[in-house]
């Protein structure tokens, strides 16, 4: 078995709200199908229901003010019966409940966007007085500006993993990070990062990894960060992000949520738990093809790098010595298009698209050139992936000798191109 299936079939601790026996465990694919969901059966219920309503009635309305007091002083989630949409949905919860599951946490928080949710991070913080971030690049192109432009009155200090203990002042709130990192698929070691950060949280985006192949709360992260927009749901039909945590931090996520009004749609929460349920086949069967296109890439003469991080995954980066635009025209069967983490191949020019947005003094610093193509490998079959980016490759000019090519692991350690399988 290799590393990244060892990892999906690692088992969990049971919950003691989830119905079962203490002691007993459950592997990473058994949670994925069955969290969330284990109340079904004892209801008669075989699919989640969707509870679509924004308002539940209520007529005891001393007990309404009561749980809404409770709520507003703790950030708890309400006993009983539901109160209003904003407040929180029978169906997100399930979602929330599942993805803290797999990600090793106490609680998990939805929102409406990714940004949304690390929006309601950094106002939680600030709340706290803790206006300062400490970051290392890259980050998603809109982290990246949310930090930089200050646009909800925080400061930030860039800096590399080792200077993380020396950025740190007395009122900084977060350390936040990436890894893989979009879009050069950088990886750190978030133990020694964690370690870095003392009793400063931190926050790690781990939206490429997913918990199938990594669960950065193992490795000392109290925050956990999805845009569930990619593989979580999977499918690409659904807009939202999630906060894994402890449930202290959880009830502050909740209270902000509430104020601002980021709240996912039940209908996205439906979606999310159903992608959570086929999370481990897809990124175990799209990880091959995206190791094999990598390998590929990193043998192909018009092709002048190739990023691929060490813990696998569906990512692949890789820069041509041609114009990559060219590249982005001539693709037919994947879709240039932003995003990533669907069942369908996509590809895009970060420079241009995702990470536009960053200086590009700051954007070429963190490794995102002009040349860079970022591609997002879906569930289609490698051989037709590949005869399309062959296609789309062929006008590409400027081709080096095979000596000067090489296959970058995502900590930029250069490795031989893999064997052929």
């Amino acid at each position: 078995m290799d590393s990244a299936s060892k990892r999906a079939h690692d088992s969990f601790p049971s919950s003691p709200h989830d119905g079962r026996t203490a002691g007993t465990a459950r592997a990473f694919a058994t949670e994925a199908v069955h969290a969330g969901r284990d109340d079904l059966a004892r209801q008669g219920l075989h699919a989640p229901p969707i509870d679509l309503s924004t308002t539940y009635p209520s007529y005891d309305s001393r007990g309404e003010a009561a749980r809404i007091d409770a709520f507003a002083a703790t950030g708890a989630a309400p006993d009983g019966p539901p109160v209003y949409g904003r407040l929180g949905n029978p169906t997100v919860a399930r979602f929330e409940t599942a993805l803290a599951r797999l990600e090793g946490t106490g609680a998990a928080v939805a929102f409406a966007s990714g940004m949304a949710a690390l929006s309601a991070v950094l106002l939680a913080r600030s709340a706290a007085g803790l206006r300062h971030v400490v970051a290392v690049r890259p980050l998603y192109g809109c982290s990246d500006h949310l930090l930089t432009a200050g646009l909800l009155g925080t400061e930030v200090t860039w800096t590399d993993p080792a200077g993380i203990t020396d950025a740190l002042r007395p009122d900084t709130g977060l350390v936040l990070v990436e890894s893989p990192a979009n879009p050069t698929l950088a990886e750190l070691d978030l133990r020694a990062v964690a370690h870095a950060c003392g009793s400063v949280p931190l926050l790690a985006d781990n939206t490429f990894a997913t918990p199938v192949l990594q669960r950065p709360a193992e490795q000392g992260a109290r925050l956990v960060l999805h845009s569930a927009t990619k593989y979580l749901g999977g499918h690409g039909d659904v807009l939202a992000g999630v906060v894994a945590c402890d449930e202290e931090f959880a009830r502050q996520l909740r209270q902000i949520r509430f104020a601002t009004g980021g709240v996912l749609h039940p209908l996205a929460g439906y979606l999310l738990l159903r992608g959570l349920s086929t999370l481990p086949v897809r990124v175990r069967a799209a990880s091959a093809n995206a190791a094999e296109l990598a390998r590929r890439l990193a043998a192909d003469p018009r092709v002048a790098r190739v990023r691929y991080p060490r813990l696998g995954g569906a990512m692949v980066a890789f820069e041509v010595h041609g114009d990559p635009h060219e590249v982005i025209s001539r693709v037919r069967l994947i879709t240039p298009a932003v995003s990533l983490g669907s069942v369908d191949t996509l590809i895009q020019h970060p420079a241009s698209i995702s990470h536009r947005i960053v200086d590009a003094a700051d954007r070429r610093g963190a490794g995102v050139s002009d040349r860079l193509l970022r591609m997002s490998v879906g569930l289609e079959d490698v051989e037709d992936l590949w005869g399309d980016l062959d296609a789309a490759l062929g006008g590409v000019s400027g081709v080096t000798a095979p000596g000067e090519r090489e296959l970058t692991a995502g900590d930029g350690h250069v490795v031989s191109p893999a064997p052929a399988r």
